[in-house]
C-alpha cells in the first residue's frame, strides 16, 4: 500500500472561475464582458439570453456562440468548443438556462420512471448537473459565468415616505454551485458589486461600483503570481467489484481496467459510461489510440454487419456514431468498457463481457425500433445478459 505523504504548500498559478449574479437589468452581462477585456487573450461567449450580449459588441471584442440546446449536453459541448478553439476567456451567459432545463428533465423523468417521485428522479439529474460542474473546472482558460437571482420586492422608507425597492436572492442554479467558483460576486440593481466569496484574499466583502476593466486586470495578475502549476493526473474511477483500480494493460497507459460489473440493462451501462466518462473530461485522446476504438469494437460482432452495428453501439453510448465525432472523455470512456488485450497473434481483441454487452445494445437497438434483432455471432454475442 503506498504512503501518502504530505508536501509544503505553494501558490500555484491558476485560471479565473468567477461566478455574478444579480436580478434581471444588475448589469451581469456588461460585468462580465468589462472585467474578461481586462483580462489577457481573446474572449468567447455562450450566449443563452437571445443574443442580448451582441449587443455590447460595439463596445467589446468578442465572439458569440449563441446556444440553441439549453441542455446541460450543450452547454458541455459549447464549453469544450471554446477549449478546443483556444479561447483563453470564456464568458458563460447565463448557467441559470441549463438548471432550469434539469429541473424540467427531472421533472418528467420522475413522471414517466419513478411514479411522480422527484426525489428518485434526482438520482439521473445529479450526475448531469456534476457533469457540467466538471466541464467549468476542467476548461483550460478563465471562466466567468452569470447566474439570474430570484428577485423579490421589499419597503425602504427616507423617513419622509417609504417606496418598493427590488432586490436579488440566491442564484438560480443547483444547491451548492457557490462552491464551485473562486469569486462569487452579487451585483445589485444600482450596479454595486458585493464581493461574497473571494479566495484571493484581496476583495473579499468589499463594495465595487461598476467593476470594470482595472478589476480584470488585477485579478489576472494575482493569478499569473506563483509557481507553475503543477502536472496533475486525474482520479481513476473506482472499479465497482473491489473498490480499487487497476493498472490497463493496452496501449492507452495509466488507464483502469474498469470494466463496468453487474449491469443489468441498457440504461444502467449508459449510466455507467456516462460516469466513467465525466471522470476524464478535459483529458485529450491521441488520433492513433482514438483509430484503435473502431476496430476493436468491430470485433463484437459478425464481420458482414460489423459497422453497422458499431456504429448503433456509438451512438447510443456516445451521442455521436462516427469516431471522428465523439468527445475524447468518451473515447476513452469506450476503451475503458471494451478493456481490450492482445491476443497470440498480437490482434487487439475486446473483453468478452463487453462484446457479450455490445451484441446486447444491438438487440435492445432494434427491438425498440420494431426490427428483428440481427443474427449474432454465436461465439462472442449473447443478448441474454440484459
Amino acid at each position: 500500500m503506498a504512503t501518502l505523504q504530505f508536501r509544503k504548500a505553494t501558490k500555484e498559478q491558476s485560471k479565473l472561475r468567477l461566478a455574478i449574479f444579480g436580478p434581471s437589468g444588475a448589469g451581469k452581462t456588461y460585468t462580465a464582458l468589462r472585467i474578461a477585456t481586462g483580462m489577457t487573450g481573446p474572449i468567447a461567449l455562450i450566449d443563452t439570453e437571445r443574443g442580448s450580449a451582441s449587443k455590447y459588441a460595439d463596445r467589446f471584442t468578442f465572439d458569440v456562440l449563441d446556444l440553441e440546446n439549453k441542455s446541460i449536453n450543450g452547454y458541455i459541448e459549447g464549453i469544450r468548443a471554446a477549449g478546443s478553439a483556444g479561447y483563453q476567456v470564456l464568458i458563460i451567459d447565463s448557467l441559470s438556462h441549463a438548471w432550469q432545463e434539469l429541473l424540467d428533465e427531472v421533472e418528467k423523468l420522475a413522471k414517466s420512471k419513478y411514479k411522480g417521485n422527484t426525489w428518485s428522479a434526482w438520482s439521473e439529474g445529479t450526475p448531469k448537473q456534476r457533469t457540467l460542474v466538471d466541464a467549468i473546472l476542467s476548461f483550460p482558460g478563465h471562466i466567468i459565468g452569470t447566474m439570474r437571482s430570484k428577485t423579490e420586492w421589499t419597503t425602504e422608507s427616507d423617513g419622509n415616505k417609504s417606496k418598493p425597492v427590488r432586490v436579488g436572492l440566491a442564484p438560480e442554479q443547483g444547491k451548492g454551485i457557490e462552491y464551485e467558483f473562486d469569486m462569487l460576486i452579487e451585483m445589485s440593481v444600482d450596479h454595486i458589486a458585493n464581493v461574497i466569496k473571494d479566495r484571493t484574499g484581496k476583495y473579499q466583502d468589499k463594495l465595487m461600483d461598476k467593476p470594470g476593466e482595472s478589476f480584470g486586470k488585477e485579478l489576472a495578475a494575482w493569478l499569473l503570481d506563483g509557481a507553475p502549476p503543477r502536472e496533475r493526473e486525474p482520479q481513476p474511477p473506482v472499479n465497482a467489484s473491489n473498490g480499487a483500480s487497476k493498472p490497463g494493460t493496452g496501449p492507452l497507459d495509466k488507464l483502469p481496467d474498469a470494466s463496468p460489473d453487474e449491469i443489468r440493462s441498457p440504461g444502467d451501462l449508459k449510466a455507467w459510461f456516462d460516469k466513467q466518462a465525466a471522470a476524464y473530461l478535459g483529458r485529450p485522446i491521441s488520433d492513433g489510440k482514438r483509430g484503435l476504438i473502431s476496430p476493436v469494437l468491430d470485433a463484437c460482432f459478425a464481420a458482414g454487419d460489423a459497422q453497422i452495428r458499431r456504429h448503433q453501439v456509438q451512438k447510443y453510448l456516445a451521442g455521436h456514431s462516427s469516431i471522428r465525432d465523439i468527445p475524447d472523455h468518451y473515447l476513452i470512456a469506450l476503451y475503458l468498457w471494451l478493456n481490450p488485450k492482445k491476443d497470440s497473434g498480437g490482434e487487439w481483441l475486446p473483453d468478452q463481457k463487453a462484446a457479450r454487452e455490445a451484441n446486447a445494445v444491438v438487440a435492445y437497438l432494434d427491438g425498440q425500433n420494431g426490427q428483428q434483432p440481427l443474427p449474432l455471432d454465436g461465439g462472442q454475442a449473447e443478448s441474454k445478459i440484459f
